[in-house]
């Protein structure tokens, strides 16, 4: 039996590293594919959230482009982390032409972690559309947990960082493109870099069963020297991320499997 969707996108967290699914799409869109459905998780949320809206990957670049982390973020102190996304949330609510999932040119999931509950939360419907990707996107200890409807919310990285199976049973071909290779160990006495290392292991954990049921995988490699907040090297990520897909997508099978 058919699927409701045909082709669907899954887009793994990372940070800054993200920025390689804008190189991954420009491939995609270069192979005349178009997706039915996007799931994204914290960085992957965000490429999503614009693509789904109709934003080409080279003006989403170009709304991070020539900023520091200091523009999208606030400091925090005695509310659960060191910063408040104040910022990301005045970008998305200045740049994104749909106010509801509903909107968006293509259906949009965005996963978050039920900060009570410990459990998967995928938003997909209803006004809350920035609170969404930015609850997608709050990594713990960094960014204080957000608010939806009396519940909080943190960064859906830690539970489903490749939201492959949040679209799964209703898509024919899944193509994701995973970001989360472990960092070579560096021993280290700073506390950010401590944090950095326990976000890199647990998302790094609960993508093996995804990335088995992912139809064509995108594996990301030579992101390690990215740090999770690296704005000054957008444009090397996007070419990384562009110069692996080329490669996969140079793959008979791959080719076979998408009917290109």
């Amino acid at each position: 039996m058919s699927k409701k969707y045909k082709i669907g996108y899954a887009l793994c967290g990372g940070g800054a590293k993200g920025f390689a699914h804008l190189g991954a799409i420009k491939v995609f869109e270069e192979h005349h594919i178009r997706p039915d459905v996007i799931a994204g998780t914290s960085a992957g949320a965000l490429a999503g959230v614009f693509y789904a809206d109709g934003f080409a990957p080279e003006e989403i670049a170009e709304l991070f482009r020539g900023h520091r982390m200091t523009d999208f973020a606030n400091l925090s102190l005695f509310s659960g982390g060191l910063l408040k996304p104040t910022g990301v949330a005045e970008m998305l609510r200045k740049n994104l032409r749909a106010h509801s999932f509903e909107e968006l040119r293509i259906p949009f999931r965005a996963i978050a972690t039920n900060w009570e509950t410990a459990q998967i939360t995928v938003f997909s419907e209803g006004k809350n559309l920035v609170e969404a990707v930015i609850a997608s996107c709050n990594v713990p200890m960094v960014f204080e947990p957000i608010e939806i409807d009396g519940v909080q919310y943190v960064d859906g990285g830690l539970l489903k960082n490749f939201p492959v199976s949040v679209i799964r049973d209703e898509t024919e071909c899944v193509i994701g493109v995973n970001l989360m290779r472990l960092h070579e160990f560096t021993p280290t006495k700073s506390v950010k870099a401590t944090a950095f290392r326990y976000y890199d292991i647990i998302s790094k954990l609960n993508v093996k069963e995804d990335i088995a049921a992912t139809d064509v995988l995108v594996d990301m490699d030579g992101l390690h020297e990215y740090s999770m907040f690296d704005l000054k090297s957008i444009d090397d990520i996007i070419a990384r991320g562009y110069k692996r897909t080329s490669e996969v997508f140079a793959s008979a099978e791959v080719v076979q499997k998408l009917k290109l």
